[in-house]
């Protein structure tokens, strides 16, 4: 098995779902086997890249998460991944300053997406990811068209990840309004599946479908690339 590099912390509650995501597809394969693989877990200070980002300072954003990329390179990772959806604002770059493969979450996604025949899918993940292209353009590629949100539903999504979802609350007020958000999307937008673009949507919005919408769950299918990479 290749040993696995993990950039952690973006944010922790869902690093901790990445972890228990792999360990479990080995359990359900290993015939009772205690045989995991190695895991190697950088989890960084998400307080200090928001920080950089939030002035555009993406450069500095840059080079503070490629620091950490050549960490676990060092530390014998085989092939790393990013444990969320908004620093793949800067995949190419960080693809470029490591010397081991690295496991895009987006391209990852769009794949499902076009397996599932989807054309349309809408994107809720935080503001770097709704209001920058890096989506767009992964999806683009495979002939496929991403909608986000009205403005103020943007605002109201990436504030409640930052204010309570990235804490691990989860409120049933929030709830509701994010699953009003999605409705709006199909009837407004003509959306087709739903993206959870920010990797602690799924512990609020857990469903396979809201509205007759198919969810695109970017941690498990992350997790699943991971895993098969790890395997070969």
């Amino acid at each position: 098995m290749k040993k696995i590099g993990l950039i952690g912390g973006m944010g922790p509650e869902s690093t901790v779902e990445y972890y228990e995501g792999i360990i479990d597809a080995f359990k359900q394969s290993n015939s009772g086997k205690l045989d995991y693989p190695d895991i190697i877990i950088y989890s960084i200070n998400l307080s200090k890249v928001l920080g950089m980002m939030q002035v555009s300072d993406n450069q500095g954003a840059i080079d503070y998460l490629a620091g950490k990329l050549n960490k676990l390179e060092g530390a014998g990772a085989d092939f790393i991944a990013l444990t969320a959806n908004t620093p793949h604002l800067f995949f190419e770059e960080l693809a470029g300053r490591v010397g081991v493969p690295m496991l895009s979450i987006v391209e990852a996604t769009a794949r499902e997406a076009r397996r599932r025949g989807l054309k349309r899918p809408g994107l809720l993940g935080t503001g770097f990811t709704m209001n920058h292209n890096f989506f767009h353009d992964g999806f683009s590629k495979l002939e496929m068209d991403i909608e986000v949100p009205a403005k103020k539903a943007r605002e109201f999504v990436h504030e409640k990840l930052f204010s309570e979802i990235e804490l691990g609350v989860f409120k049933d007020t929030t709830r509701n309004e994010l699953e009003k958000i999605i409705l709006e999307m199909k009837q407004t937008s003509g959306i087709d599946g739903i993206i959870m673009g920010c990797t602690e949507l799924p512990l609020i919005l857990p469903e396979d479908n809201y509205y007759g919408l198919p969810v695109l769950n970017t941690t498990q299918i992350h997790v699943d690339e991971i895993v098969a990479w790890c395997r070969q």
